[in-house]
């Protein structure tokens, strides 16, 4: 069985929109969950939805929200 993974490229001004998504989301969470490893999963979780084709900001900050809510694991 072959696994084909298919990468999503962005350019600089959506890297630009996804890191202001993710300073949002972060704002939205307790800060004691506001560490390094909770926001490199609310990233990752935006960024996978990003490439799924979202586009609508809000969605992406509620996706990173609910992600980020109780902290990383």
């Amino acid at each position: 069985m072959t696994t084909t993974i298919q990468t999503q490229t962005f350019d600089a001004q959506r890297v630009a929109v996804l890191r202001q998504v993710l300073d949002i989301a972060v704002e939205k969470i307790a800060v004691q969950h506001r560490t390094p490893a909770t926001k490199a999963m609310m990233a990752q979780i935006i960024v996978r939805h990003a490439a799924d084709g979202i586009t609508d900001t809000g969605a992406l900050v509620t996706h990173a929200v609910r992600a980020g809510a109780d902290g990383a694991p």
